[in-house]
This record gives structure tokens, sequence and C-alpha cells, in this order.
């Protein structure tokens, strides 16, 4: 489903992909990991073309774009492959959540409204929010904006979806609920690519898990024996500074 080949980004004189190259199978979750600046935000914006990469090759399903030489009709075929999700929701503010999640599909699908809401309101089933439809997102706790994120990200039929960070912004006693919704989607074979600092979920959730280092990809492999077994000396090190870290074990709704 997504192949990225060669992917080199630079901010300045500091190289924070050095010529990364991945590659996700079509319903498998893959999250990746790894200290701050390590690069894993930066390759997941690149995915996409949020970052420009200085070089590279990117296909998710049918579309390949060669990130030194393509045109807006590329980059727009690219884009529409994926939906992303952010730490911080990006909500409308001056939108309910029912609104945040029609937008799209009036404006770029091109929806009748009454089956644009008809969707929308489906969608807020999913995620547990349909009572909160009509509700601004001030008045939403933030597990609820990052649920209702999801539900605007699903809305556009993405062949994969890219987490940055999910659940950095929430308060600890919020972060289940957004967990369980991910765990929903991998149930359900979507495409996943999710950078996480949330290790047992990462290990519970994802089918792969990629460790990365000063723009590298220092491993990667099933999600349990990276996390639980890895011989990398870097893997392990990252690790156990995050061995406290209380997350639930139970993510089943």
């Amino acid at each position: 489903m997504i192949t990225a080949k060669n992917l080199y980004k630079r901010f300045g004189d500091q190289v924070v992909l050095d010529n990364i190259s991945i590659d996700i199978a079509a319903g498998e979750v893959v999250a990746i990991i790894g200290p701050s600046g390590s690069g894993k935000s930066t390759l997941l914006r690149c995915l996409n073309l949020l970052e420009k990469p200085e070089s590279g090759i990117i296909r998710i399903d049918d579309v390949t774009l060669d990130t030194e030489h393509y045109t807006t009709r590329e980059e727009y075929a690219l884009r529409s492959q994926t939906a992303m999700v952010f730490q911080n929701y990006s909500l409308f503010k001056n939108k309910t959540a029912l609104e945040n999640i029609t937008e799209g599909l009036l404006v770029v699908k091109k929806l009748p409204r009454r089956q644009a809401v008809e969707m929308g309101m489906s969608l807020l089933e999913q995620v547990g929010l349909a009572d909160q439809a009509h509700q601004y997102p001030v008045t939403l706790s933030g597990g609820q904006q990052q649920r209702v994120s999801i539900a605007r990200a699903l809305a556009v039929n993405p062949k994969a979806i890219l987490f940055d960070e999910p659940t950095s912004a929430l308060d600890p006693e919020r972060v289940h609920e957004v967990l369980q919704v991910i765990q929903t989607l991998a149930r359900r074979k979507t495409t996943m690519v999710i950078v996480t600092h949330e290790m047992q979920f990462a290990k519970e959730v994802a089918d792969r898990v990629i460790f990365m280092a000063d723009g590298h990809i220092i491993e990667q492999g099933p999600a349990e024996h990276i996390i639980n077994f890895s011989d990398n000396p870097q893997t392990r090190r990252f690790l156990r500074q995050l061995i406290n870290i209380e997350t639930p074990s139970e993510f089943s709704i």
C-alpha cells in the first residue's frame, strides 16, 4: 500500500531523513517509535508532502511521485490517498463536531448535504460521539476532539491513515478512549502508520514496529519482538527510558 524509497530530508544543515526506505502492506499497522529528533514525525509528514523531501520516491496504492519533480496534480493525487490525524486535533473551532466531518464531504467529495450528514452521524456513532454531534470543539474534552478528528479522517475513505502522536496532547485519563478507537480500526484491517510513544499500545496493536534514531531506521520487526526482546543497544536504551510509563493493557470496547 505504501512504499517510500531513499527519502532524504534536511532542515538547513541538519539531515533529518537520510535515505529512508519503507514498505507497508495493505491492512498493516506500523508503529514508528524513537527519541525526539529521530525523524519519525518528519517521515510521516513526508508521506503526504506536508514536508517536502529533497529527494526520493513515494508510492501510495497506485499513485507514484518523484519528490524532486512533480506537478500540483500529482501532489493532490498522492495526498488524496491518505488522511492524517494530528496531535493537536486541528478541528475547525467555529464548526460543530458533525460539521467538522461533513465539511470535506461537501467541499471535496461534493456529496449532497443529506448524504454527508448521514455519513457524518454514522462515523460519530463509530467513535462513540453521536450525542455530541452538535457540540463545538471548545465544549469537548481532548479525547473527544481527537475522536472527532479520527472520524473526519475516515470520512474521506483514505487508503491509509497517518497518526502523528495522536495521544501526546491528552490527559492520561483520556488516552484510553482514543486508543480504543484506533484498535478497533486495526481489527478492521485499516492500513495505519502511527508515530507513538505508547509502547504497550504499539505492542498490542501494531503488526510491526520501526525504531528510528538520528534520521535512520535502526531496526524494525514484529512489535512484541522489538519492544520486549530487541538486542540492539540503541533500541534497548530508548525503551528503558519509557519502562515506567503506565499504559492500560486492555483496549477492547
